[in-house]
């Protein structure tokens, strides 16, 4: 994982040091980062805190970027400034690196009360998923949607499918590794599937997930498909068994581009998939073929789900 170098179509800026508000950018300018180094103190992110409310032009701030240290701050510090940051359009929760901290351990919470308080949010993204959740009430605005998980709870991803977000033109869950507190279930993405609540949605990614090929089969007849001009089952365990479930469901060439990148498939259905789509203009990634990996004794590692295949980022 690596920081966001632009977000909401914005360069990021971290809030500088001791900087007068006089030499700052204009405060719409940018997305701002919020961040102190490995070893800073509550001072430390106090400090951070306090610069990035009293030289900034809060009314015109459109994008924020939590980083390290600031990730924990409480959600209540945030919500308790939505009435300075009225332009907020964007907003990443725990923008950090692997060496500052591995995503599987990142902490979150309910995230109702910030989504109340901002109802002029258009994106969010989401870093970790300790603790997550997800009011099924929804968001009236809310345009885009990304949850970065190694194990995104399955109680969360079960009210993302089932929240009311008529705004939502995209949707990316990295649904992740039983182990590290995901498990979701097709089931429980049933009223995401069957295009209930989402009826701007164009994008859906169901990725970083042990159970693509499941998941996979679900797509092939799911309703959901119709509406959407792009679709991404990467960063799984996608092995032939659910692309031949995608290729002989409904049809996908109404797409503009499928995702499928980080797989277990065979150079014979890759062929077959860029065969049947390419040629209708569907933009088809198969990049990043994964060889299926053993304990050294011939037998799969359990981890993995026993099949030898495993997703690209989990701990």
């Amino acid at each position: 994982m690596q920081h966001a170098q632009n977000f909401y179509g914005l360069p990021v800026l971290t809030v500088p040091p001791y900087t007068p508000a006089t030499l700052l950018p204009d405060a719409a300018s940018v997305a701002w980062r919020l961040e102190a180094g490995p070893y800073s103190t509550d001072e430390d992110y106090e400090d951070c805190w306090d610069r990035f409310t009293s030289t900034v032009e809060l009314e015109k701030v459109r994008a924020l970027i939590l980083g390290h240290g600031l990730h924990y701050l409480p959600d209540q510090a945030l919500i308790d400034l939505s009435s300075r940051l009225t332009g907020l359009e964007a907003l990443f929760l725990s923008d950090l690196e692997d060496e500052e901290e591995m995503i599987s351990s990142i902490e979150q919470s309910d995230l109702a009360p910030i989504l109340k308080a901002f109802p002029g949010l258009r994106e969010l993204v989401v870093r970790g998923g300790e603790g997550l959740d997800f009011p099924v009430t929804g968001h009236a605005g809310l345009r885009a949607l990304r949850m970065e998980s190694g194990g995104l709870p399955p109680a969360a991803a079960e009210n993302i499918a089932a929240a009311d977000l008529p705004s939502l033109e995209r949707l990316e869950l990295w649904l992740g590794d039983d182990w590290y507190g995901g498990g979701t279930t097709v089931e429980q993405l049933a009223p995401l599937l069957r295009a209930e609540r989402k009826p701007a949605l164009r994008h859906l990614g169901l990725q970083n997930s042990p159970i693509q090929d499941e998941l996979a089969a679900a797509l092939a007849s799911a309703p959901v498909v119709a509406q959407l001009t792009s679709l991404s089952l990467s960063m799984g365990a996608l092995s032939d068994a659910g692309a031949e479930a995608l290729l002989h469901g409904q049809p996908l060439t109404h797409l503009e581009e499928l995702d499928l990148s980080h797989h277990f498939l065979s150079d014979a259905m890759m062929l077959r998939i860029w065969t049947a789509l390419e040629p209708a203009g569907v933009r088809v990634n198969l990049y990043g073929r994964q060889e299926e990996e053993d304990d050294g004794w011939g037998d799969a590692d359990e981890e993995h789900g026993g099949s030898g295949r495993y997703i690209a980022v989990a701990e």
